[in-house]
């Protein structure tokens, strides 16, 4: 533990962020895996409707600067490669 006092409060704030990061890091991966899953059932339109959710919540984490937005483009790029693949 850091016996200055600027660095006391670095350590606190650093904690915080983190578990804000982690907490909103573990909402986008679990939306993404909604729809993967979607994907893989075959089922069109609630992938369709959960690749809305997903990208709102990747979104959201981009503007909180969780990912960088070119890292959220991809992500969302990513996923809807997939739901595009059998929306055919």
């Amino acid at each position: 533990m850091p016996n200055i006092k600027a660095s006391i409060l670095s350590v606190k704030s650093d904690a915080k962020r983190h578990a804000r990061n982690v907490a909103e890091k573990t909402r986008v991966k679990k939306a993404t895996r909604k729809v993967v899953d979607a994907v893989a059932a075959g089922n069109a339109d609630e992938a369709k409707t959960l690749l809305q959710a997903a990208c709102k919540t990747i979104d959201q984490a981009a503007a909180n600067n969780v990912f960088h937005k070119n890292n959220a483009a991809r992500k969302k790029s990513h996923l809807a490669r997939r739901v595009n693949t059998i929306a055919k």
